[in-house]
């Protein structure tokens, strides 16, 4: 029993000591190719270390506000706030997947050391992402006067009624002009420098959280909430960007004379994958608040969302330590390093489930304590649905580590018929149980669907087909 207990702890504390080694500012020796392997480590574990002080930062702001905005707005009114918040969610592939498009092909420039072809991407994609915005704009202002805002998001007060609208419309304009705004973050996690991005996440949290305090401080709307909540991520992006491309790259800076035909074609067509990719994925999370809307109510969201937000910590090591390895992943697969990504695979595999585990499992036993203490009695989520919150937060980031893999190979088609398997049965799996079981229905429903067509057909593939194939332009268009 003892021995059982100590090995996972002895695991953990020996991944902890391989990244405190290599944390450090001066670069390694990237002429060799145990060099490169301890850069590319250097820069996850860097980008590892400021996103868990940005994730610690959003932690914290998140247990101050999500009370205050309960107290403040009311279970409708929040319900509301939450619908809205899954709506933009939902508009998260609005850009057309090129962001990530743009950060595989900076992480393929500088794997191949062309300073060209990164400044061509960024100025392409910019300039693209700044149209795709001007438009959807244009679309939403034609829109919005058409809409009962009122039915989509099924409020009966009359504030809530009243505020509906004018609260989705800021929420879209703060998300549009920061659609090419934001490119500067897929610029700089291209570079496998995303611990500056982290610290200019923790500025526009502690922004956020500052604007909060004033609306309520104020008694101003809903409407106001959310300026200042979703302004504050745009200020914190276009501070970035001038950060990049007058300090740090100004040679990046975006130009319209740079704009090439060639290099936007290739940002497009990589993009409109991961469109397809982002929009199944969102579809399938995101879809949750406004199912439970439709079926028991805005009031039920609250008692769904809170408890998803406390146990989304469990995917606080994920976050930080394994997302940054996607640009890392599309830098070594340039320079046909296999065996290193493999390597990595494998350690970011354990690393998961050694951290998601145990904290799962707490949150399981204390979640319904947690929860009194930090919102008050008002949420009481069932047993049965914090155990599958539980696994959920142990499977998903499973099935999102080999998720990352495959984008940074640009392995696109295999990824999409599991991902729209995934979504279509999600949804219908998410209506049969929320029928029948209320509110624990939509997360089993969600476990199911994600196990069978999406996690086991990942694993298989990856074992198989991947990791078969050293050369990884063999694959590149599977």
């Amino acid at each position: 029993m003892i021995w059982h207990i100590a090995e996972p702890v002895r695991s953990i504390a020996s991944l902890v000591q391989r990244v405190l080694g290599i944390v450090r500012w001066r670069k390694f020796d990237v002429t060799t190719a145990e060099g490169r392997s301890q850069e590319r480590y250097r820069r996850v574990a860097l980008t590892a270390v400021a996103s868990a002080g940005a994730k610690i930062v959003a932690i914290v702001t998140m247990l101050i506000t999500i009370p205050l905005t309960l107290r403040y707005l009311g279970t409708e009114r929040y319900g509301m706030w939450m619908t809205i918040n899954s709506i933009v969610a939902m508009m998260g592939f609005a850009d057309l997947g090129m962001g990530l498009g743009v950060m595989n092909a900076v992480s393929e420039a500088h794997g191949m050391e062309d300073r060209q072809a990164a400044v061509r991407y960024v100025s392409s994609g910019f300039f693209m992402l700044s149209a795709v915005a001007l438009l959807m704009l244009l679309c939403f202002a034609v829109l919005y006067p058409l809409i009962p805002w009122q039915e989509v998001f099924n409020v009966k007060s009359p504030q809530a009624i009243r505020e509906a609208g004018p609260a989705m419309a800021v929420f879209v304009a703060c998300f549009l002009v920061n659609l090419p705004l934001g490119i500067v973050q897929q610029v700089q996690l291209g570079y496998q420098e995303g611990f500056v991005n982290s610290l200019w996440e923790s500025a526009g949290k502690v922004l956020g959280l500052v604007g909060l305090l004033l609306v309520i401080y104020l008694q101003a709307g809903l409407a106001w909430l959310v300026l200042a909540v979703a302004g504050a991520p745009v200020m914190a992006w276009l501070f970035n960007s001038i950060s990049l491309y007058g300090f740090s790259r100004p040679w990046l800076r975006p130009r319209l004379w740079n704009y090439h035909g060639a290099s936007a074609r290739k940002v497009l067509y990589t993009g409109l994958f991961f469109f397809i990719l982002q929009m199944g994925v969102v579809l399938i999370y995101g879809s949750d608040n406004l199912i439970i809307t439709q079926f028991l109510g805005p009031a039920e969201v609250t008692q769904y969302a809170i408890p998803y937000q406390m146990f989304n910590l469990c995917l606080f090591v994920f976050n930080i330590m394994i997302a940054p390895l996607w640009p890392a992943y599309a830098e070594a697969l340039a320079r046909g390093d296999m065996n290193w990504v493999k390597k990595t695979l494998g350690r970011s595999l354990k690393l998961i489930l050694l951290s998601t585990g145990p904290i799962a499992i707490f949150l399981i036993i204390f979640g319904n304590q947690i929860l009194h203490l930090w919102v008050g009695p008002k949420i009481n989520p069932p047993l049965l649905l914090s155990i599958g919150l539980g696994i959920w937060m142990v499977v998903l980031p499973f099935g999102s580590a080999m998720s990352i893999l495959l984008n940074a190979a640009n392995i696109f088609r295999f990824q999409i018929i599991f991902i729209s398997l995934t979504l279509i049965f999600s949804i219908i799996f998410k209506c049969f149980f929320i029928y029948y079981y209320k509110l624990p229905g939509i997360i089993w429903g969600t476990i199911l669907a994600y196990v069978i067509f999406f996690l086991v057909p990942y694993s298989i593939f990856i074992h198989k087909v991947l990791f078969k194939e050293r050369n990884s332009d063999a694959v590149s268009n599977v």
